[in-house]
Parts: structure tokens; C-alpha cells; sequence
């Protein structure tokens, strides 16, 4: 069974726990003057990494709280978890680098 440390409560199983997608996309300000193009590619287009990744997640079955965690997508193991709006464990900062700008798309306030 996988155990995820949950920040606010430890280490619980995985059943307790819900998938929330990648972690760290910021809604774009003017959401207005975003174009179709624009505003699909905030909806829909998401990183999907083999290896590191940042996620959030919900610990659904117990405090219903919502975090961030940096994740390795090919062994599942969890390198680290955190509050969001806290400063992610030096593992975030020291692992992962930015992925390469393969037809990146640029949105004001938003960069993907």
C-alpha cells in the first residue's frame, strides 16, 4: 500500500487520499481578453512528465485539506509534500527543472 504524508495530519494511506492534477497553474488575471486558443490551452494543456512532477492533492478522507506534492510519475514514490502558499521542500527546488519550451504558449500572467 502506498502511504502519503499528508502536512496536516502524517502519513495515511492512499485510499484516504484524491488526485487533483498538476500543482502550481495559476488562472490567468484578465480571463476576458484571453483568446479561444489561449484560454483552451489553460484549461486543457497540462505537462504530463515521466519522472518528477508537481501535483496537488486532497486528503479526502480526512481533513479535506488540499496540498502540493512532488511526485515521481514512474515509481510512484513521493519525494515530498507541503502546504500550499508554503515554501516547497529544498527536493522540489534542488530536482526539478523546467520542462523544455516544446511549442510553449505564452499568455499574459501565464506561461505554459
Amino acid at each position: 500500500m502506498l502511504i502519503i504524508d499528508c502536512p496536516f495530519c502524517g502519513p495515511r494511506a492512499e485510499s484516504e487520499f484524491a488526485y487533483g492534477g498538476e500543482g502550481g497553474i495559476a488562472r490567468p488575471l484578465a480571463t476576458e481578453t484571453l483568446t479561444d486558443e489561449q484560454w483552451g490551452d489553460y484549461v486543457f494543456m497540462r505537462s504530463n512528465p515521466k519522472g518528477l512532477h508537481h501535483e496537488q492533492w486532497r486528503h479526502a478522507s480526512g481533513c479535506g485539506k488540499w496540498f502540493n506534492a512532488l511526485r515521481d510519475t514512474l515509481t510512484y514514490r513521493f519525494h515530498g509534500t507541503w502546504k500550499i502558499g508554503a515554501e516547497p521542500p529544498e527536493a522540489f527546488t534542488r530536482r526539478v527543472q523546467p520542462a523544455a519550451p516544446v511549442g510553449e504558449t505564452v499568455v499574459e500572467g501565464l506561461a505554459r
